[in-house]
């Protein structure tokens, strides 16, 4: 992994000025199976190319300082895939994690997984929590990986979390605001994403972040995963700094 700031990777040469840069982006990982089937390839090699794209990305996102990054890596819809592909997936978590927690360490990143914990075997809960643990300290680039993750899943469980605590009298209904949901929510405590990207020119949420995301800028790439790397990062953030964000209000340079 390449280390922030190195001549690999030089923040500097980048034409994005960092005060124009997201703070927080998120990711759908879309087109892995696609891109292995277009190279007459199975499906996981799609998969595992995807990985090394991933890797590519944080680096970059290190490097440009971006503050956190969210990768959708497994959805709560994906358990619907064929056993043997989902096996092979938990099976990647399993694998790479442990070999990249020295160099999430050496270079000041943070791990850390949202989702459901319930459906996850135990050993792929043993690699999130060391490489989770083994990173508290750090204080660089968040990742954050998505695992299990579905927004409607997220919105009902906490739904629930904030009724159970009304009911045994610890809240009032009108103690409930907007700041109280994103407390209950796997997300807790990170930034809302400023950027959400998708890949394989798909135009859907996927059920992916839904509160998080109400005043994200979208920027749809048309490539498949694998093949996005560092340079459609940038190309992502470049889009982003073109926008004029507005939040609701009047565009005060048209005025």
């Amino acid at each position: 992994m390449t280390l922030p700031g190195s001549t690999d990777s030089n923040p500097t040469d980048f034409d994005v000025p960092a005060d124009q840069r997201p703070e927080c982006i998120a990711i759908i990982m879309d087109g892995n199976g696609r891109w292995a089937i277009e190279q007459g390839k199975d499906r996981f090699e799609g998969h595992r190319a995807g990985a090394e794209c991933a890797r590519a990305v944080v680096e970059e996102s290190g490097s440009l300082g971006i503050g956190t990054l969210i990768l959708y890596s497994f959805s709560t819809e994906n358990w619907n895939r064929p056993t043997e592909e989902v096996d092979a997936l938990m099976g990647m978590l399993i694998e790479y994690l442990p070999k990249e927690v020295d160099e999430l360490v050496a270079n000041n990143v943070r791990f850390r997984v949202i989702g459901s914990r319930d459906r996850l075997h135990d050993d792929v809960l043993k690699e999130v929590d060391a490489a989770t643990d083994a990173t508290a300290h750090c204080s660089g680039l968040q990742l954050v990986l998505a695992i299990d993750y579905g927004s409607r899943q997220e919105l009902t469980q906490a739904t629930r979390d904030i009724a159970e605590k009304v009911r045994r009298g610890e809240l009032e209904c009108n103690d409930i605001t907007e700041d109280l949901v994103a407390s209950h929510l796997y997300t807790a405590g990170l930034p809302d994403p400023d950027l959400l990207i998708r890949t394989a020119g798909e135009h859907r949420i996927s059920n992916y972040l839904l509160w998080q995301i109400s005043y994200a800028e979208l920027h749809i790439a048309e490539c498949h995963w694998p093949d996005f790397g560092a340079e459609g990062l940038r190309d992502a953030i470049r889009s982003y700094a073109r926008r004029n964000r507005r939040f609701g209000a009047l565009d005060q340079t048209n005025s």
